[in-house]
């Protein structure tokens, strides 16, 4: 049995003991419940922390361990004059894409991050173990822009030809922060903000958070058409375009060369940016074509680059690459969300970046990646759910229902089965042009597969 089970072993055991016992009894000492259970020293005080989390024991240093006093029963609550306080709802007010928690059991494949087997584990804890002997990276507050051997590693993504260094880099608390940030300097309340559709919901919220309006302009097969992008920006007095033109945000599909080039054109004519979200380079499954910051010197690109899908949760480091006047600004607003990143995360997302097994998990992760696609396009395949095109990376497919069926429905009637999939409503700025779900292929053993696609087609009803 290992440390960590047998210190919840105890800390079961003297949950039923004590846990009924009054205030102020006391519990025996550390050796008489380690002699008691056989275990050592260490388990029992792991066991103690466990209950002391819970509340039902507190440890006073020199006297021992006592069962915990108990608050009062609260009263009967009354919070319905929050209906009147709060107001109508806004436009925040919804349930987020793989926010939800799914059922202990359940096939979660709504969300956003690889299971814990496609992420670098022995790269991050050799050098969290490295960081935590340093006692500035712990303890020290680094309120600047980040560290200057990250920002010159970020500086360096765009490719060298396109000239960035480490001052033209902001590290961000996530990819998340970085467009939140962007937006909220590029833009004004009011303000229009073009996006495809569908696109990623954390910019929807982010550009709704900030009182911006969203102006949809539809994905096409080669990416976007930057005639309609040159439309919305004129009509709508807009100066701000988000986007993610490598491997998407649900659908996987990315811009050809032809489109990139000329909605930078379109970018220089109208005197607009573009948030390049290149939030997926790092989960490519077929060859990723340089980002749009390679080609652009007179800063229309905000390039935001994260790393937290690739390499931990608990890592949340990005960064934002741009030029000129524009930086400046979303220096300056990203105080208003985080007041730095901690040196921790910056110092081991640098640590396994130069690490010489990071190029191999990368290689590793796009092979898994390219495996786990392909097992889950053939069990789709299999059934009348449709995959229209097969993404070339990121973590999930676009699959599109059979008939007029609700995708909100059928996510509804599949959790209901044990499945969790995200319907495809959330990645729409506007009224959806069909019945589509994401379902995630990052999260769920391949063996799993089968087993939920034949979930999602008897919730489909096909």
């Amino acid at each position: 049995m290992s440390e960590s089970s047998s210190a919840h072993t105890v800390a079961d055991s003297l949950r039923r003991e004590y846990g009924g016992r009054p205030p102020e009894t006391r519990l025996p000492s550390t050796r008489a419940i380690a002699a008691q259970h056989g275990v050592g020293p260490v388990t029992v005080q792991s066991a103690l922390r466990l209950l002391v989390a819970e509340g039902i024991v507190e440890t006073r240093p020199g006297n021992g361990t006592f069962v915990a006093r108990r608050p009062r029963p609260p009263h009967e609550r009354d919070l319905s004059w929050q209906t009147t306080a709060l107001g109508p709802a806004g436009p925040l007010d919804v349930e987020l894409p793989g926010a939800r928690s799914a059922a202990p059991g359940a096939l979660a494949m709504h969300g956003g991050y690889p299971a814990p087997e496609l992420l670098p584990g022995a790269l991050v804890r050799s050098a969290l173990a490295r960081a935590a002997r340093d006692s500035s990276v712990v303890l020290d507050a680094q309120m600047n822009s980040g560290l200057p051997r990250l920002r010159a590693w970020f500086a360096n993504e765009p490719g060298p030809a396109a000239g960035y260094d480490a001052d033209d880099v902001l590290v961000t608390n996530g990819g998340q922060s970085a467009v939140s940030a962007t937006l909220r300097a590029l833009a004004a309340p009011g303000d229009a903000v073009v996006m495809e559709s569908p696109t990623y919901w954390g910019a929807m919220l982010a550009a709704r958070a900030h009182g911006l309006r969203i102006v949809p302009i539809a994905r096409t097969v080669d990416g976007i058409d930057p005639g309609d992008l040159a439309d919305a920006l004129a009509a709508h007095n807009a100066r701000v375009f988000y986007a993610q033109p490598t491997f998407a945000n649900p659908s996987g599909e990315v811009w050809s060369p032809s489109v990139r080039a000329e909605t930078l054109r379109v970018l220089a004519e109208h005197k607009a940016f573009v948030v390049e979200d290149d939030w997926a380079r790092d989960l490519a499954i077929d060859d990723a074509p340089p980002p749009l910051a390679a080609a652009d010197p007179d800063g229309h690109v905000v390039y935001v680059r994260s790393l937290t899908k690739s390499m931990s949760p608990s890592i949340r480091v990005a960064g934002i690459v741009a030029r000129g006047p524009a930086l400046r600004r979303i220096s300056t607003s990203r105080w208003a969300g985080e007041m730095f990143v901690p040196g921790l995360a910056q110092h081991v997302a640098l640590d396994v970046l130069t690490a010489p097994g990071w190029r191999r998990h990368i290689a590793t992760l796009r092979r898994e990646l390219r495996e786990r696609r392909d097992a889950l396009v053939r069990e789709l395949r299999a059934t009348p759910l449709s995959v229209d095109r097969v993404p070339g990376g990121g973590m999930s497919v676009w699959v599109r229902l059979p008939g007029d069926v609700p995708a909100r429905d059928v996510a509804r009637r599949a959790s209901a089965l044990g499945l969790e999939v995200a319907p495809g409503d959330d990645w729409f700025p506007a009224e959806p042009p069909g019945q589509c779900v994401r379902m995630g292929f990052v999260a769920t053993l391949p063996t799993r597969y089968r087993e939920a696609v034949g979930i999602l087609a008897e919730a489909a009803g096909v």
